[in-house]
């Protein structure tokens, strides 16, 4: 990549499926070069997930391995680990999420690289840390950062409702944000110091602290309950409702105290404010049954395309429970370059979740076919045709 934050950082992604891969998806969109490593043949795993049954569009593969170049290698060679070697040797950033074991057997632990090139930041993630007694256990976001860090269980309306699952790589992406940071922070650090190192992160401390007000109440002494059920909660004003057309709508109305009178203007309901049930901020907890039974009743009269510019023009914050459909299509995504189109403008991906002032990502560019770049990459590393030739011969290389 030649514009960019990152433009001249040698970036080698050799991890699979979504978290490592889409850390080094995010320095990509800052102009990063990240050489995909894949195992000649079938890639990456992650290709074989196709997300819709029955099709074989690599729609998840597009986005997490958008603008790479991909050289497949068979690591497993005492050759084709000589390759990443030499590649090693003038590589800043190296992401992995092997198993610990896998990058012992395969010389491409830390020790292994850091000891090629001092200056390289190594990108781990793991599932569940690198000490203890599971440093070395494999897990998924589903597993790992969802069910094991308490979000799962407390998503429920109590313990006899079913856990819910969560959706594809709902704990990989903040987990690949989470690994990012630590990556730049590295990178800032070797800056100083001329040092590089190993910058590591796991799903279940990424889970531990998406689910941190919960964890941080139990680890101060509090019994934490699931939460009630909808009709149950305590805050009426902060719950979500349904509308006449079955759509839902969170609101979120905390500041009570300023924003009750106007609410209750907006919604027809003025003479709420004199109900000795709802008059005061405890009244309303005392009474939230009472209140959200009410509310329940007002806005199944309207449809939500009538009820948001009513709660809008009343200063109520709120948010309508958007299908996929509608997160896709939404304009606001669009004007703050959420969701932005592939250089070739034929779809639309999403980007990476900030921005830096001043600085343009890079338009993405489709992900790679397995291998695609194998023979580039090598001669941009020194290769001649000979050597690239003898690799393809012992299978280092796919013919």
């Amino acid at each position: 990549m030649a514009d960019g934050i990152f433009a001249g950082l040698r970036v080698i992604d050799c991890a699979s499926w979504i978290a490592g891969p889409a850390a080094a998806t995010i320095l990509s969109d800052f102009g990063a070069e990240v050489i995909k490593i894949e195992p000649p043949g079938a890639g990456d795993p992650w290709r074989a997930s196709p997300p819709v049954p029955g099709k074989t569009t690599d729609y998840w593969w597009q986005l997490t391995s958008r603008n790479k170049r991909s050289l497949a290698i068979d690591l497993k060679h005492s050759e084709g680990l000589a390759v990443l070697q030499r590649l090693i040797a003038s590589t800043d950033v190296f992401i992995t999420n092997f198993p610990l074991p896998v990058r012992e057997r395969l010389k491409i632990a830390a020790a292994d690289l850091l000891t090629i090139n001092p200056r390289l930041v190594y990108g781990s993630i793991s599932a569940y840390g690198e000490a203890g007694a599971e440093a070395a256990r494999t897990g998924f976001d589903a597993t790992a950062y969802w069910a094991r860090t308490g979000l799962m269980d407390m998503v429920r309306d109590g313990e006899e409702t079913e856990p819910v699952r969560s959706m594809p790589g709902m704990g990989d992406h903040p987990t690949a944000t989470g690994l990012y940071a630590a990556i730049v922070t590295a990178l800032y650090r070797r800056e100083r110091t001329g040092k590089g190192g190993v910058a590591q992160t796991s799903l279940l401390q990424n889970g531990l602290w998406a689910n941190g007000c919960y964890v941080q109440n139990r680890l101060f002494g509090e019994h934490v309950a699931h939460r009630p059920p909808r009709v149950d909660t305590p805050r009426a004003l902060a719950n979500h409702y349904r509308c006449r057309d079955g759509r839902w709508f969170l609101m979120a109305l905390h500041n009570e105290a300023r924003q009750l009178a106007g609410f209750l203007e907006a919604v027809d309901m003025e003479y709420l404010v004199q109900d000795p049930r709802f008059a005061t901020q405890p009244a309303r907890l005392a009474n939230h049954k009472a209140l959200t039974e009410i509310l329940d009743e007002v806005f199944a009269k309207r449809d939500l395309s009538e009820w948001r510019p009513i709660l809008e023009k009343a200063g109520v914050t709120f948010g309508p429970v958007c299908t996929v459909d509608e997160a896709g299509d939404d304009p606001q995504a669009r004007k703050i370059g959420a969701l932005v189109p592939f250089a070739d403008g034929a779809n639309l991906t999403v980007s990476s979740p900030f921005h830096i002032d001043g600085e343009t990502k890079v338009a993405p560019v489709r992900a790679p076919a397995v291998g695609q770049h194998s023979e580039a990459v090598l001669r941009d590393a020194g290769y001649a045709a000979d050597e690239i030739a003898k690799l393809k011969a012992l299978g280092v290389l796919p013919k």
